[in-house]
């Protein structure tokens, strides 16, 4: 039940920030502000350009509930937010969470923002309404949740389209998300927040955002801590590329749309730009479903809603920033789980684990390097070793490299997240994709926490949820996790393996670190 609004000043619901003052709620223990608008609505006149300042309004804004979630398809190989969820282009909003406390000027809380997974096409902040709730009450910090532009709308790169009267602008869930940070660093402090002790971490997708931000010049400042949990960080393409699924998109969408069928090529760039400032967003997510199921045959081993190198607001590839010491110089939790790839066999199909995918990868490497890499895998292109083949391309090798090359230039802690309860292995999952969510964030009574422990387990993975949440919370108070934790750095590759009984291995699977390195060119 909800408490009474306090009204003393320093312990109010009312927090006036930079265009207005938002209205908050008590509940569960802590103050939570909702929907808040970071930035205009990117509608009409604003679809496809940068995220611009948001409106100021008069009174006070009720921020008890959840804004709409970005445009996403219910029904596609990710499933996306239900259909009552009230979703639409006006989505450009976050929420604050904040223990129930009076706010202290002088002591100021440390600052954790997280950045929702979903490949890039669907999730929102609300997807688990109690995320971050854990946090907040064990350690006194602030946790902010966003949405940003997802899809067509967010990532896939129409510039080619635009003209001088009418830019269409690259990389905008990137800029939403900056223009997330500049919101933080602006009013955070209203909220008891430390501006200068922001934590940006994220999942997947989200992981990649954080491993991709450190390397954008406008984010520079915005954070002084970062973890990529489960991250892509190669999935960042050339314009060429990127030039390629937006000619793929226009085509379905004029399928769609019954404007043609002659081919991506086919009407002048207006008509192209037309097209894509008329129709609905849900038409527009639909092709974006479309195209994710034709990619990955058609361009293997990529993944089509990405950011994109466009020159300006991102200059190069992030691996190569991190490499050249040009990605923000501040501590980095990075890590993946042991096996990411098998979550990602049926309906979830975007990664090089079929036996067309990989052999097209493998074209154009030597057949010495070839060969070593498939020595790594067994019997690959069998199930299991393809599983295990696309989780390390796409996730485990590049996260690697991004610790081995930050770590010339600022602290770096590695970790393998090896814990599955017995279900999950039954099903031959074992410690896959995205598990380590449910026990950093308490999602265990959740029906499918209550499901995946139903065999055993559910104590350890608790036990494991309370010592990952001590290590990130340590690490956005100081930027050091843990003492027993220890730096990892090229010599040694100390990795703590997160398990029911953690420890800590130098340079766990060496010899399949080694086989990608002669492998990858574009490492």
């Amino acid at each position: 039940m909800t408490r009474p609004v306090q009204t003393t000043r320093e312990d109010t619901l009312d927090i006036p920030i930079s265009t207005g003052t938002v209205r908050g709620i008590r509940e569960r223990g802590v103050r939570a502000w909702r929907g808040i608008p970071y930035a205009a609505a990117p509608v009409g006149a604003l679809r496809f350009r940068a995220p611009q300042p948001a409106p100021a309004w008069p009174g006070v804004r009720d921020a008890q509930r959840w804004g709409p979630v970005a445009p996403q398809s219910h029904r596609g190989q990710f499933i996306g937010a239900h259909p009552r969820i009230p979703q639409g282009e006006d989505c450009l909003n976050l929420n604050v969470i904040a223990p129930d406390a009076p706010v202290d000027p002088g002591n100021l809380r440390p600052v954790m923002v997280f950045i929702h997974g979903g490949a890039y096409s669907v999730g929102s902040s609300r997807e688990v309404p109690r995320q971050g709730e854990g946090l907040v009450r064990r350690g006194g910090v602030l946790y902010v949740s966003l949405n940003y532009r997802l899809g067509a709308l967010g990532y896939l790169d129409f510039s080619r389209y635009g003209s001088a009267e009418r830019p269409f602008e690259s990389n905008l869930g990137l800029r939403d998300q900056v223009a997330a940070l500049q919101w933080v660093r602006e009013n955070i402090r209203r909220f008891g927040g430390d501006p200068d002790a922001v934590t940006l971490f994220g999942e997947s997708a989200g992981g990649n955002a954080v491993t991709t931000l450190m390397t954008v010049p406008s984010a520079a400042g915005l954070f002084q801590r970062a973890i990529a949990q489960s991250a892509p960080p190669n999935a960042v393409y050339l314009p060429e590329q990127s030039g390629e699924w937006a000619r793929d998109f226009v085509e379905i969408l004029r399928r769609a749309t019954g404007q043609g069928t002659g081919g991506a090529a086919e009407g002048p760039a207006a008509d192209a730009a037309s097209l894509l400032l008329a129709v609905d967003p849900a038409v527009l997510a639909a092709a974006t479903t479309e195209l994710t199921l034709l990619a990955p045959d058609r361009y293997p081993g990529t993944i089509p809603l990405s950011p994109v190198i466009d020159g300006t607001f991102l200059p190069e590839r992030p691996l190569d920033a991190f490499k050249g010491g040009r990605a923000h110089r501040i501590p980095l939790i990075i890590g993946t789980n042991a096996r990411e790839g098998s979550l990602f066999n049926g309906r979830i199909d975007i990664l090089a684990t079929t036996p067309k995918r990989i052999r097209a990868i493998f074209v154009n490497t030597k057949k010495k390097a070839r060969r070593a890499l498939k020595a790594q895998y067994p019997g690959i292109p069998a199930l299991r070793p393809a599983l295990d083949f696309g989780g390390d391309f796409s996730f485990w090798y590049p996260s690697v490299k991004v610790g081995e090359r930050h770590s010339r230039y600022a602290p770096v802690y590695f970790y393998r997240f090896d814990a599955a309860p017995r279900l999950v292995r039954l099903l031959g999952l074992d410690a896959t994709h995205g598990l380590e969510l449910f026990p950093l964030f308490d999602r265990l009574d959740g029906w499918f926490g209550r499901s995946m422990t139903a065999l055993g387990g559910r104590r350890a993975f608790a036990a494991i949820g309370a010592r990952m949440q001590r290590w990130w919370l340590a690490f956005a108070a100081t930027g050091e996790p843990d003492a027993a934790w220890p730096p990892y750095d090229e010599a040694r590759r100390r990795t703590l393996i997160i398990d029911a009984v953690d420890r800590v291995e130098s340079d766990p699977l060496g010899d399949r670190r080694v086989a990608w390195g002669k492998f990858v060119p574009h490492v």
